[in-house]
């Protein structure tokens, strides 16, 4: 996707009568200077603010896997009003899987702050919402699907574009908050913020249903209809990204609805629930040869990227609900565990009949009492030994 010119992108703000002259030479400055974070496109997002601030879609320059330049697109949402002293804190969110190819972006969809719970009461808060799509989502080119470093870099260089964005007034203080695969992604930043962006202020990470444990993951959900549609997204993403043949664990009468569903998009509530109610084409379908948790190369694709390998790099937020059978509660609370050991500090809060499409609904009031006690100073709470 080209840069705008100076030229182009101050006609496309006044056609929209979005934003000042000025703001425009600003964006063509980042952009030449091809630092991560950098600004290289906005435009007005599609829904709006949900609290009558500005919302903006952003094409923003990040790291790839083999340390190259790419573009990453994001939502931003910036409260109403004036920023106070220092500067507004921001949240930068890590949105569930909603599938691996270009065109299932959350900044695409037509109503992006909607699918991020609480996004009102973070707004009212005073406080930056920044939403990654992740590599491959709204740009070209294949979705790491579940690669920490590619989700890990693209999370912590969405705050950077909340920074760099004119008129933001983005401070360098940040939480992490994520759902499933977003807590994955938050939880990667987290153990990569201070090596990968050092003038960064983090103070959090919180993380609903995460996955974390892949291999024990994939290896519970491998026969429920929702642990094989995800299964599909993964295979296809990694298939594609490392050159490994699908046909090495799919079944052939199984391929064309595993190549269909891997190019599904996940765009609503409801169709979260519909993936979470196991609602989906191979229910009741034979789709693999081998497990993939136990089976080469796929087993250490999801060895190397489960989180938890390095210090988490702050305190940490864990919520899980016991009605869940994507993430199972046993693996997020063996996750907890291990932080503990690792000397963090970690409030765990479980959630009673809550099912995996609901885990951020359900715990984002007390995530956010949370994080504001960090954005405080406050000293954080600690649930282990409990």
């Amino acid at each position: 996707m080209p840069v705008l010119s100076v030229t182009s992108c101050c006609l496309r703000f006044a056609v929209a009568a979005v934003i000042a002259l000025g703001f425009c030479f600003s964006l063509a400055a980042e952009a030449k200077a091809k630092k991560p974070g950098a600004i290289l496109n906005v435009w007005p997002l599609v829904g709006g603010s949900p609290d009558g601030g500005e919302a903006f879609r952003i094409l923003y320059q990040s790291t790839g896997l083999k340390g190259e330049p790419i573009e990453v697109s994001g939502a931003i949402y910036i409260p109403p009003g004036a920023p106070p002293a220092g500067g507004r804190n921001v949240i930068a969110y890590g949105h569930p899987t909603s599938g691996v190819v270009e065109k299932c972006a959350p900044s695409l969809m037509p109503d992006n702050a909607g699918l991020i719970w609480g996004i009102k009461s973070m707004l009212a808060k005073g406080y930056i919402v920044v939403a990654t799509d992740y590599p491959g989502l709204g740009t070209p080119g294949i979705h790491p699907y579940l690669i920490g470093v590619s989700e890990g870099r693209a999370v912590l260089d969405s705050v950077r574009a909340a920074i760099a964005l004119p008129r933001s007034g983005a401070s360098n203080r940040f939480v992490l908050w994520g759902h499933s695969q977003g807590g994955h992604a938050v939880l990667y930043a987290g153990e990569m913020a201070k090596s990968y962006a050092p003038e960064l202020k983090l103070v959090g990470v919180a993380a609903a249903a995460p996955a974390t444990y892949l291999a024990e993951l994939f290896n519970a959900d491998k026969s429920s209809s929702a642990g094989k549609e995800l299964t599909a997204m993964a295979i296809w993403s990694w298939a594609n990204l490392y050159g490994y043949p699908a046909s090495s664990l799919v079944e052939p009468n199984a391929m064309n609805v595993y190549k269909t569903m891997a190019h599904d998009c996940i765009e609503s509530v409801p169709q979260f629930e519909a993936l979470d109610k196991a609602e989906r084409p191979l229910e009741k379908e034979k789709f693999l040869k081998a497990n993939p948790a136990k089976t080469e190369p796929w087993s250490s694709i999801m060895k190397r990227n489960s989180p938890g390998q390095k210090p988490a790099g702050a305190p940490v937020f864990l919520a899980q609900g016991t009605a869940d059978t994507i993430v199972r509660p046993y693996i997020t609370k063996q996750f907890g565990k291990a932080l503990c050991k690792q000397g963090a500090k970690v409030m765990f809060v479980e959630m009673p009949g809550v099912t995996h499409t609901f885990a951020a609904k359900s715990s984002v009031a007390a995530a956010l009492t949370w994080m504001g006690d960090r954005f405080r100073g406050a000293p954080a709470p600690n649930s282990c030994g409990r």
